[in-house]
């Protein structure tokens, strides 16, 4: 019987962990899992422990059989199903769980821990919970801890320290210990079972990666082992650790990534559904224990109350309760042009197109500082447009926009901003973001660009560049160095006023984004950094800062008001001029 399951299970045509129909099964409330347990008597064995467990803190106690939807046990039986008892290998070992707030995760995670301690063979064997705070930690405990204390027969084989968050198995010596994660708690383990609890928290620490890399090294030694990774979606745009395995999963459930070892179970809608997602109707989709642990009036009046209390409340509930992903965060004070900004994307927005496809093009620069960024932004007036099929010449007025960005920042910023170095690794690993490891190499790639737009003959004759005045002498001092003329008599380079004098770009950029005739790329970066965009109100004017937005980055897009500045005065492309003294002309905007 052994030898025809594994025969089974090696054919590579039998059976695999992607599930490229996905959406249909979803919306249909299918098992989002494509194939029966590898290992039918594994999986049934576990599930006779798993569905004796109690949950003490709902009414009357039920067990996890009578209390647990259908989705739960094929989790159940997917996971101790892959497990080979003949030759003591689980077939697939790693597990995601993207699940809407209250749908019983935590009491899931301390049911499936507990019964892979029970159903554990090897001696003096550690399985471990790893969440990112202490209450999360003892989300996952207590539960575990209540099905010791409401079971006669597992009081009897299990002992629980509750001071250390420990449950031991009498008979083999094996453990369970939930922590709350750091270096100390982690490093060194030879778990056989980890389960990391609110991945999405995770993604948001600086040295994420190498400590789950810590609580995981154990299991090279032991191919029994698991590694199940459960969120819901983060309330930021994602990052980090979260971010990469989402995307990883996300890719081996569309078929993109072979890998029959990684198993997805993600709980999220369909794209073509994201604008209805709010809808009650469609609730049941990213919540399958909708009517069970998950109440409809509860969510109901979440939203209502988030909608009364704005977009920014909105974002969050729809993260939060129905796990459709923050693209650019919003908060009661944002920049009036973030709403519209996600809209006015368009993947074919990039340097060489824009070069391509416009007529004139103006530069920005921000930033620069060692703890800071340096941001660029190009921007070029469309020359013409393509639709179905036909060339059309646009009026001098309704001519689109393109924006493309990048930023550097040394490598010292990971180290000094802890807190937004997984975010910024993330934007590097897109091309979107460079990190330097000497200083100065920032500052000859942004020339680099410069160089090429001005050998293009698209730059203006005059008020080419706009820069932020403080801290750019080295970026004009290179430029000059190559022959372009920086002088104030030449006016290539000009000084955009800060602060609320910058009043005229932001609204014009925010006019452009609403009418939908200013493009960029779609980037997460940008989205991040318009989502990072703080307003603070002068009388009649506004001002976006560094200084009003805290310790968030905005650099690129204070480098495309200033590049919007140039814009707005209509320029005509003007050829190119020679020479080179450093100077800089202060412009009014």
């Amino acid at each position: 019987m052994v030898d025809r399951i594994r025969s089974i299970v090696d054919a590579d045509t039998d059976w695999t962990t992607s599930c490229p129909d996905w959406e249909d099964r979803i919306l249909a409330r299918r098992s989002l899992i494509p194939f029966d347990p590898l290992f039918p008597d594994e999986a049934k064995a576990a599930l006779e422990v798993f569905r004796e467990l109690r949950i003490v803190d709902m009414a009357g106690s039920p067990t996890m059989g009578e209390a647990c939807r259908p989705w739960v046990m094929d989790l159940v039986s997917a996971l101790f199903g892959a497990y080979d008892a003949a030759t003591g290998r689980r077939l697939i070992r790693n597990f995601f769980l993207l699940v809407s707030k209250k749908n019983s995760k935590s009491t899931i995670a301390a049911g499936i821990m507990m019964t892979a301690l029970i159903r554990n063979w090897r001696m003096s064997g550690e399985f471990i919970i790893l969440a990112p705070t202490i209450e999360i930690a003892n989300n996952s405990f207590w539960p575990a801890r209540d099905m010791v204390r409401k079971g006669e027969v597992l009081s009897e084989i299990l002992h629980v320290q509750d001071h250390l968050r420990t449950i031991t198995h009498r008979t083999t010596g094996a453990t369970l210990k939930v922590v709350a994660a750091n270096d100390e708690t982690v490093g060194g383990k030879k778990a056989i079972g980890v389960l990391v609890d609110e991945l999405w928290q995770f993604g948001k620490r600086a040295n994420a990666e190498n400590m789950l890399r810590e609580a995981t090294g154990g299991l090279a030694s032991r191919p029994e082992g698991f590694v199940i990774y459960l969120s819901t979606q983060s309330d930021e745009p994602p990052a980090g650790v979260f971010d990469q395995k989402l995307r990883y999963f996300r890719d081996v459930r569309d078929g993109k990534v072979a890998d029959k070892r990684s198993l997805p179970i993600l709980y999220e809608f369909p794209d073509r559904m994201l604008k209805s997602a709010r809808e009650p109707e469609n609730f049941y989709v990213t919540n399958p224990n909708l009517g069970a642990s998950v109440d409809m009036e509860f969510l109901e009046e979440k939203l209502r109350e988030s909608v009364v209390a704005g977009e920014a409340s909105v974002r969050g509930f729809l993260a939060k309760h129905l796990n459709v992903e923050i693209g650019l965060a919003l908060r009661s004070d944002n920049w009036a042009g973030a709403p519209y900004w996600e809209r006015n994307s368009d993947c074919g927005v990039t340097l060489d197109a824009i070069l391509a496809r416009c007529d004139v093009v103006t530069i920005g620069i921000d930033g620069g500082g060692l703890d800071d960024l340096l941001g660029l932004a190009i921007i070029g007036r469309e020359r013409e447009t393509t639709e179905s099929g036909q060339v059309e010449e646009l009026a001098e007025d309704t001519r689109r926009w393109l924006l493309w960005t990048h930023a550097w920042c040394h490598k010292g910023v990971l180290d000094l901003r802890k807190d937004i170095s997984p975010a910024l690794l993330d934007y590097a690993a897109d091309g979107d973001l460079t990190i330097v490891e000497r200083v100065g190499d920032d500052v000859i790639q942004v020339a680099d660009i410069i160089e090429r737009i001005w050998q293009s003959g698209l730059l203006p004759e005059k008020k080419a560049i706009g820069v932020d005045p403080a801290g750019i002498g080295e970026i004009i001092d290179e430029l000059g160095r190559r022959d372009i003329d920086v002088s104030p008599e030449a006016g290539v380079v000009v000084g955009i006023p800060q602060g609320w004098k910058l009043n005229g770009s932001i609204k014009t950029c925010e006019r452009k984004l609403a009418g939908g005739t200013l493009c960029h790329g779609g980037t997460r970066m940008m989205a991040w950094c318009v989502g990072n965009a703080k307003i603070e109100k002068h009388g009649n004017a506004i001002s976006v800062t560094k200084q009003v937005s805290g310790t968030a980055k905005i650099d690129p897009l204070m480098a495309t008001f200033d590049a919007v500045a140039l814009m707005a005065m209509n320029p005509s492309a003007g050829g190119s001029v020679y020479t080179a003294e450093r100077g800089l002309l202060m412009i009014a905007v």
